[in-house]
This record gives structure tokens, C-alpha cells and sequence, in this order.
């Protein structure tokens, strides 16, 4: 290829970086700057490829084509300002500058002033009268309105003093008793006992005292009443009124004093009133006194077994010391073992022993030799003293015939202590 055809394929390619700085980008137009080109320059040397086919060749080299170039004109703000705002001199405030007037219209204006500054001056003297005029009623009305008010606060203070009064008619005191207590006093009054607590700022674990004055939310006259639960008749009472009077009916009033029906009752009258702590007073009342009795009963029952029971002892006492008159002269050297009630040891009733005594333990009592009935002089309930053992013991076995100068001391159930008692040589009184 010759260097003519060379040059003329370059060319183009040459061009394309002249043309391109020469023209402006969009996005960095000035005052100054008529056109621009939307593309930057990057995107004017994008290259287009295509490839034949079967082939990784290249075989086609161009650049894109300059989009068309538009006219935008650029106007400044200070040209925009000049062409379509308008700005007029100031009217208001022109400083100490004077303003020119027509020679031919001077007194003109001079008449005109004057009339303004007469209507000017009539109308503040009407405006000042209607003041005036206003202030006057104004002043009126807080004079009225004053002696209003005054008039009311009388009368709210009357009406707040006639209250103190009607409440301090209705509170009365009540004076603490031997045996009242605080709930006792409540239920007395039909209050609760915190109610009552408060109404007398007391602590919950407050104690009261006797002589102590408590407060309670009824006038004295009731207060009284209910405390003694009396009521004293006066002109124009009748049974049903004082039961309404006090939440109770007619019925139980007459109950509670024994007044038949139809009786009539007298001024001066004094009426028992069956209130519910006064019921339940006298309930507690029937209560002890049915104990009392109860108790007084089973001590003289007590008293009449006792003197029964001493007598019988003196009886007894008299008939063994009648018995044991010469108790204590004879004495004998004999041998003492032990027995229980066991089959082992007695036959098959071991608490039935001979002459057909009924054993027990705890019983005192003694098995002796058949010699000792026959030739000593002992027989069924002698009583004998034991050397070395307290208290009398009374014969009420024999053993068997085979033992001579024998005794044998009754344990009761106790076979290990009849065994540990074992065999003994001891003295027998009697």
C-alpha cells in the first residue's frame, strides 16, 4: 500500500481528538460557552466490534457517531434581573427630602388641613365623652357588683356557721368505762373500728383509758341513750316510734320489757332498748352465769363424794385399827420368794387366787404356807408388815402344801421384778 493510501485511512483518526477537545461537556458550561456536547470525550472513543463468522478476528474498527449538537443559550442571573425586574424609588420612607407642590394648589391644601385637624378634633372629644361615659358605668357596675359579692360571702358564712352548729349538735362524746374496749365501743355504736380510729385519730395500736372521752358522730342525747340502752318516754312517743327511732321493732321492745300487747305506756317511762350489743351482752352475761352455776354444782357434788369418800376411809381406818389392835406381838423368821400372774407361776387363773379373792396389780397382798394358817395363827385378809418393805400387806393366797414357813409376795404382772426379788430370809409382824 502506498503512503498516499496510508495517510488518507489515518485521517480520520487523526480529526477525531480535535474535534472532540473543541467541544464542551454539559456538565461544565460556563457564562462564556454557547454549545455543548451531552457525550464526553471517553465515550467518543468507544470502539464498535464485530467478528465474522468461525473467525476471532477483527475486522471492523470505527468510533460512534456525534449525537446532533443543540443550541443552548446561557443567561446569567444578574441579565435575568435586569430584563424582568422592575424596581421603582421608595414612597414611604424618602428621609428630609421635600416633596414639590403645584404653586396653584397651596391654599388649596391649606384648606384642606384645616378641615381634617376640626374633624380630627371633634371626633377625639365624642371619643373621649364615650370613654368617659363608658368608664362611668363601668365604675357602677364594679361598685354593684362589689356589694354583690359582699352580700354573698355574708351569707355563705352565715350558712357555713349554722352548718358548725347543726354538726357540732350531732357529734357528741361518750365516756370510757371498766371493761369497754375500742371494737366494743364500735359495735356498740353500729361503726366500724377503723371508722371509729379515725374519727378520733388514733394509731392502730393505740390503747384507751378509763375516764378517756372518745368521739362519736351522734348528738348526746343519743349517745346516752345508747350507752345506757334506757330509753326515758316523752309527750307524743309511742312503742313503734322509738322501735323506727332506733332500727328495732315494736315486737321485740315489748319482749324485751314483758309489756303485754294494747298495754299503755306512761311519760317518764323508762323503756329497755333490745340493741344488738346489749343482746349479745346479756347473751355473754347467760352464758357465765349458766358456767358459774354449772361449776358450783359439780363442786358440791365433788364436796358430797369427798366427805363420802373421807368417811369411809375413818371407817376403814377405825375397823383395822380395831383389827390390828394387837398387831405387832408376834414376829417370824421366814422365807419370802416372789410370783407374778403367769400361767408358769399360778394355774390357769392367774388373778383369781384362793378362797376366791379377785387379784389385781398394784394390790398388796401375800401367798402364804399352809403351816402358817394352821399353826401360826394366819387366815384370809390378815394383815402382816414385811421387814424391809413399806406398808401393810393383807394374806389372801396360800401355796402349796409341800412349803413350810413360807410366804410369797404378789408383783402383779411384773415378772421380771418377781424374778430379781428371787429368794429372801425375812421378818414377818403380825
Amino acid at each position: 500500500m502506498s503512503r498516499k493510501y496510508i495517510l488518507l485511512f489515518l485521517f480520520p483518526f487523526l480529526l477525531e481528538p480535535l474535534t472532540a477537545k473543541s467541544a464542551v461537556d454539559c456538565k461544565a458550561v460556563t457564562g462564556t460557552v454557547t454549545q455543548c456536547n451531552p457525550y464526553s470525550f471517553k465515550f467518543l472513543k468507544a470502539k464498535k466490534v464485530k467478528y465474522d463468522k468461525g473467525r476471532q478476528k477483527l475486522i471492523v474498527d470505527k468510533t460512534l457517531p456525534l449525537p446532533p449538537k443543540p443550541t443552548t443559550k446561557v443567561i446569567s442571573v444578574v441579565d435575568m434581573i435586569e430584563e424582568y425586574v422592575k424596581i421603582e424609588e421608595p414612597i414611604r420612607y424618602r428621609g428630609v427630602e421635600e416633596i414639590p407642590l403645584e404653586s396653584d394648589s397651596t391654599e388649596k391644601v391649606k384648606k384642606q388641613d384645616f378641615s381634617l385637624a376640626s374633624e380630627m378634633s371633634s371626633r377625639r372629644e365624642a371619643l373621649i365623652e364615650k370613654m368617659e361615659k363608658i368608664y362611668k358605668e363601668q365604675e357602677i357596675k364594679r361598685v354593684e357588683g362589689l356589694k354583690l359579692a359582699e352580700e354573698l360571702e355574708n351569707k355563705r358564712l352565715e350558712e357555713l356557721k349554722l352548718k358548725e352548729e347543726e354538726t357540732a349538735r350531732e357529734v357528741g362524746v361518750y365516756v370510757i368505762e371498766s371493761g369497754d374496749s375500742l371494737s366494743g365501743i364500735a359495735e356498740m355504736f353500729s361503726m366500724k373500728t377503723s371508722e371509729l380510729r379515725k374519727i378520733n385519730d388514733l394509731k392502730k395500736d393505740a390503747s384507751i383509758k378509763i375516764a378517756k372521752k372518745l368521739v362519736i358522730p351522734y348528738a348526746q342525747e343519743r349517745i346516752d341513750i345508747i350507752a345506757k340502752a334506757e330509753y326515758v318516754i316523752k309527750t307524743g312517743d309511742d312503742i313503734d316510734s322509738i322501735a323506727q327511732d332506733f332500727n328495732l321493732t315494736a315486737i321485740e321492745i315489748m319482749k324485751f320489757n314483758k309489756v303485754k300487747k294494747g298495754s299503755k305506756i306512761r311519760v317518764g317511762q323508762t323503756l329497755r332498748l333490745p340493741l344488738p350489743y346489749k343482746l349479745a351482752q346479756e347473751a355473754r352475761k347467760k352464758k357465765l352465769l349458766a358456767k358459774a352455776a354449772k361449776l358450783a354444782k359439780t363442786k358440791k357434788v365433788y364436796k358430797s363424794r369427798s366427805a363420802r369418800y373421807k368417811e369411809k376411809l375413818r371407817n376403814k381406818r377405825a375397823k383395822n385399827k380395831k383389827m390390828l389392835k394387837g398387831f405387832g406381838k408376834k414376829k417370824l423368821r421366814v422365807t419370802a420368794t416372789a410370783y407374778s400372774s403367769h400361767h408358769s407361776q399360778t394355774d390357769k387363773t392367774p388373778f383369781l387366787a384362793a378362797w376366791n379373792n379377785r387379784i389385781r396389780p398394784g394390790m398388796k397382798i401375800i401367798a402364804v404356807s399352809r403351816d402358817m394358817l394352821t399353826r401360826y395363827g394366819l387366815r384370809n385378809g390378815s394383815k402382816v408388815k414385811i421387814g424391809g418393805l413399806s406398808g401393810y400387806y393383807t394374806v389372801r393366797d396360800k401355796m402349796n402344801k409341800r412349803y413350810r414357813k413360807r410366804i410369797d409376795i404378789y408383783m402383779g404382772v411384773n415378772r421380771r421384778k418377781a424374778l430379781r426379788w428371787g429368794r429372801r430370809s425375812v421378818t414377818l409382824y403380825y
